[in-house]
């Protein structure tokens, strides 16, 4: 069965469509309005081998929090559509991800539990115009909307576009793991409630 989910989210102040495959090959067609945000989305499709087609536009006269989050919100929301109810995945994922000077560590339970622990030790400084503080804003989203629970944790580093980066393509590749089908258990919910609710 295709694991494929399209969510539109519009409000006041945000309106944005996400159309999901999680089992793609990584290719991102994306018109999202800030470059650095939509870097990162591409990235973590790529990493991820999920297809992801993303519209969205949103109050950026304001700033750019509305948009970062309600895109987190709206992804997370495509992951829990497309999984439907989890059967067959390996549930947990981790990974490693170096880039240059930087250590990023995620690790994700696709546990129906929505957890969040985000310790990215970002200067604050804005990137380019991009408020790196709404990175956090997304992530948490994401998991609430998605029911998972994830750690992203930065061991070292300096650069917080590496920072950030890297911890893109570490939660892709953790959830690309914890989404993959086992072919051992391909027809049961891997919990011993046998939901994941």
């Amino acid at each position: 069965m295709a694991r494929i989910a399209e969510v539109t989210r519009a409000t006041k102040e945000t309106d944005i469509t996400i159309r999901l495959n999680l089992d793609g090959t990584g290719e991102g067609v994306l018109a999202y309005p800030i470059g650095f945000m939509g870097h990162m989305l591409n990235t973590f499709a790529r990493h991820g081998l999920f297809d992801l087609e993303i519209r969205a536009k949103g109050d950026l006269e304001v700033d750019q929090h509305h948009l970062v989050e309600d895109t987190g919100i709206v992804l997370g929301q495509c992951f829990a559509k497309a999984l439907g109810e989890k059967r067959g995945i390996r549930r947990v994922g981790s990974c490693l991800y170096p880039m240059d000077e930087t250590l990023a560590r995620a690790a994700a339970d696709v546990s129906g539990r929505a957890f969040l622990v985000f310790d990215a030790q970002l200067s604050g400084i804005p990137l380019a115009g991009f408020e790196t503080d709404t990175v956090e804003d997304f992530w948490q989203g994401f998991v609430t909307a998605a029911a998972i629970t994830l750690h992203l944790d930065i061991l070292r580093g300096r650069s917080d576009h590496h920072k950030i980066e890297a911890l893109f393509k570490a939660a892709a590749r953790a959830l690309r793991e914890a989404l993959e089908i086992d072919p051992r258990s391909a027809d049961s919910i891997p919990s011993t409630k046998g939901v994941l609710v």
